[in-house]
């Protein structure tokens, strides 16, 4: 079998979805933060992901968040922005059906996150049967999504992931854990056009760069789109010194976000300083404010907000 095709390198983002204060989806707000996403130069956006509530949705929202971004990048002349899908479910037999869901809804890939309900009995064998399995049946390829925050504290580590790599329709990986030396391991034992190795942290971008790193599907892209396109377009010309006073701010701004509420926070601060969409998200997350952002933290986010602004 041939391999299939990963995406290719760049700038994706997860996007956050936007709820109406009844937690239905709020369309208009949704449709202008993918404009504007795709407007500051990403290369992909990643729809139900983590940070698009995923595990919230039910499995038609789902589709529906696919074909709603879908089309709204292809009556903006954005035809060649990537979607990926993200997919994983509790049973092998979910997962398959998002997958379908998701070719049918127009994304090119699928990131798939490992079961974890029953971690205890999640061993090395169980993981690589499920993905080879899943990836067997997708119509679509299928990328490795590793973020322990989410499955349980389950950490997939680079020989499983490399073996995993093998497979011929599995072409790629998340490294939400954003470590650097599983991220080098893997770029070397597989080449870069069979397989993708993403970082999953805007602190951890350019160091990923450096380490021929096939780009990030990093949270904080929400916010700055075009700061993140500016420091790839930097770090692609030689401009070292450049890129990392871009890195700079990414690092606390990512680290900033993470503390002040994660995906309420990013909403708050799009709705604050680009004007749609608003804080919701589903329960049991809580929303947040902006109201504990000051001191430095706040001189900080201003200056990346600045940035992309100007840009």
């Amino acid at each position: 079998m041939v391999k299939s095709a990963p995406p290719p390198p760049g700038i994706y983002v997860p996007a956050i979805l936007f709820f109406k204060e009844n937690e239905d989806f709020e369309v208009p707000a949704i449709k202008a933060h993918v404009l504007r996403l795709a407007q500051g130069g990403v290369t992909g956006i990643l729809v139900q992901g983590s940070n698009g509530e995923a595990q919230h949705l039910s499995r038609e929202e789902r589709k529906e968040a696919l074909r709603i971004t879908r089309q709204t990048l292809d009556e903006n002349g954005f035809k060649d922005v990537v979607i990926i899908a993200g997919t994983g479910a509790q049973s092998t037999r979910e997962t398959k059906q998002l997958n379908e869901d998701a070719k049918e809804a127009g994304a090119s890939h699928a990131l798939v996150l490992t079961p974890s309900t029953w971690k205890p009995i999640m061993n090395k064998d169980l993981i690589l049967r499920f993905h080879r399995e899943v990836a067997d049946a997708s119509p679509i390829p299928t990328l490795v999504y590793n973020f322990a925050t989410v499955t349980a504290g389950l950490d997939l580590d680079a020989d499983t992931i490399a073996t995993l790599g093998e497979h011929p329709n599995i072409v790629g990986t998340k490294l939400s854990c954003g470590q650097l030396g599983k991220l080098t391991r893997l770029v070397t034992t597989h080449p870069a056009q069979e397989f993708i190795t993403f970082i999953g942290r805007s602190d951890t971008f350019l160091p990923a760069l450096v380490m021929n790193g096939g780009g990030g599907i990093m949270a904080l892209v929400n916010i700055a789109p075009k700061a993140h396109r500016h420091l790839w377009d930097l770090w692609n010309k030689g401009d070292i010194d450049g890129a990392r006073d871009v890195q700079r701010l990414l690092s606390h701004g990512d680290a900033i976000s993470s503390k002040l509420g994660g995906i309420g926070f990013l909403k708050a601060l799009v709705s604050k300083e680009f004007g749609y969409g608003g804080p919701t998200v589903r329960a049991p997350l809580a929303p947040a404010s902006l109201d504990k952002l000051s001191g430095r933290d706040a001189e900080l986010i201003k200056e990346l907000i600045d940035l992309e602004k100007s840009l």
